[in-house]
């Protein structure tokens, strides 16, 4: 995405992501085809500008978590990337969290142990991909933007930079998020190799410069998706908060300068580091959200594109006592059942398409809520939401979050908000704006919903979602 200093999207390019599915519970990437069409539509977007002295920076966000091996000497990945989705570490993270680790990785990490986060990842290549572990000292191991920021800057005479921002590096389990350090216990405790993992640094500043567009682009600014969502959404002040509904769905609500501790399983993660100086988050993360209706299209063949998924939803009453519960990759916050299967419930033959689809959208408020009960026993209750992400384009979505947490959601206009954040840090970054606050200019206007639906109704909802949710939870 090419944007403008005010925040105005002059182009976008994009190129569908093939995802790899090996076996149950596991998910992958091509580390190389990521780079390639990485490549490809940065090339077609430096075009439209008309060249690359035109660009002032480029700002890298990413999926964080999914963790990419490769050779320091080649450039070449020496595995398959491993996705945030992935659940192929469920029983390590188990023996982990029975043999009591889990308080101590919560203290130094804000996290769970849970198979979500990287360092157990790492640690099952190095033990079960003999070409990861016997790379030695050629081994380099990162998140995709240590991955994108090693192939933008290596060039013939050298090999790349090899850095992390704060956030991704947050994301981890290897990082203890009160020093902003890697932590030797956590690298110890799930096997990674510590010569490997790249410099943590800020999510802004002169991060080197790429040279494959035809002239010389600093790269300025790096974040994680969900952290650069928040920065594009503007959350800012203490207790703002947004959900991003994309692949999966994550709610995070600024925290300030002190990390936050949940005692309801939600997480504390580090929101942005600005010259060195930490702000954090308190999040609840859940792992389907969008992938279920890509699910529904591909796989299924319930829907030709997400666009009919609006048009159904209205052309029935309710959801006929239908109940999707997306645990197609385990069941996250508040519950972290990483064993966990998927379910839908309620079909008679009174079911049709439009149920089906409408329930899947419902899933999307009421695993929200389940967040927003969590966010409120820990004390941070929320007075508005303000979403993005691929699905909120669905009004009938946008009007049934609001209908369901019971408060205003707030959606922007231009609703691609993870790549407005990561631009918002490449314009601080390059010296275009002086902080967040004066960034902010890029968020644009917002259009808002109020809930609307009775509350025995929303009552009603809930009551069978929660029924479904303990059928999934107890099935063996």
């Amino acid at each position: 995405m090419l944007f403008q200093p005010d925040g105005q999207c002059r182009a976008t390019k994009a190129l569908e992501l093939t995802q790899h599915y090996p076996a149950p519970g596991r998910v992958e990437h091509d580390a190389r085809e990521i780079w390639e069409k990485t490549l490809a539509v940065t090339r077609a977007v430096i075009a439209e500008a008309g060249g690359a002295e035109k660009i002032a920076a480029i700002g890298i966000t990413n999926q964080r978590e999914t963790v990419v091996f490769w050779d320091r000497e080649t450039g070449e990945p020496l595995s398959p990337a491993i996705v945030w989705q992935d659940r192929r570490t469920a029983a390590t993270c188990r023996d982990l969290k029975e043999a009591g680790n889990e308080p101590m990785v919560q203290a130094k990490t804000g996290l769970l142990l849970d198979p979500y986060f990287s360092g157990s990842k790492i640690g099952w290549a190095m033990q079960n991909w003999p070409e990861v572990k016997a790379a030695g000292k050629r081994l380099a191991v990162g998140t995709v933007e240590s991955w994108l920021i090693w192939k933008l800057t290596a060039n013939e005479n050298r090999g790349g930079l090899h850095i992390t921002d704060a956030t991704n590096a947050s994301r981890t389990a290897l990082m203890a998020i009160g020093s902003g350090n890697w932590d030797d216990g956590l690298i110890d405790l799930f096997g990674a190799p510590r010569a490997a993992l790249p410099e943590i640094v800020d999510c802004a500043g002169s991060f080197g410069e790429t040279t494959l567009f035809g002239a010389a682009i600093p790269i300025c600014g790096i974040a994680g998706d969900q952290q650069a969502a928040t920065i594009g959404q503007s959350c800012l002040k203490v207790g703002e908060t947004k959900a991003t509904f994309g692949t999966g769905a994550f709610v995070l609500s600024q925290a300030g300068p002190t990390p936050p501790t949940s005692r309801n399983r939600l997480l504390s993660t580090i929101v942005w580091q600005l010259d060195g100086r930490r702000a954090y988050a308190l999040e609840g993360s859940v792992f389907v959200a969008g992938s279920l209706i890509k699910w529904l299209r591909d796989e299924v063949g319930l829907i030709g594109s997400a666009a009919e998924t609006e048009a159904l939803a209205h052309s029935v009453a309710d959801n006929g006592g239908v109940y999707c519960v997306p645990a197609l990759s385990g069941l996250g916050a508040p519950w972290w059942e990483p064993d966990a299967r998927g379910s839908i419930s309620g079909l008679s033959f009174s079911t049709g398409k439009a149920h089906i689809v409408r329930a899947a959208l419902e899933a999307m408020a009421h695993q929200a809520h389940d967040l927003k009960t969590a966010f409120a026993a820990d004390g941070v209750d929320w007075k508005s939401v303000r979403i993005d992400g691929g699905m909120v384009a669905n009004n009938w979505m946008a009007q049934d979050m609001a209908d369901i947490l019971g408060v205003c959601v707030e959606r922007p206009k231009f609703a691609e908000t993870t790549a407005l954040g990561a631009a918002m840090l490449a314009g601080i970054g390059c010296g275009l704006f002086a902080d967040l606050a004066a960034a902010s200019v890029m968020r644009g206007a917002v259009e808002t919903f109020e809930p609307q639906i009775a509350a025995d109704a929303r009552d009603a909802r809930l009551d069978g979602w929660r029924a479904a949710v303990q059928r999934v939870i107890a099935a063996p």
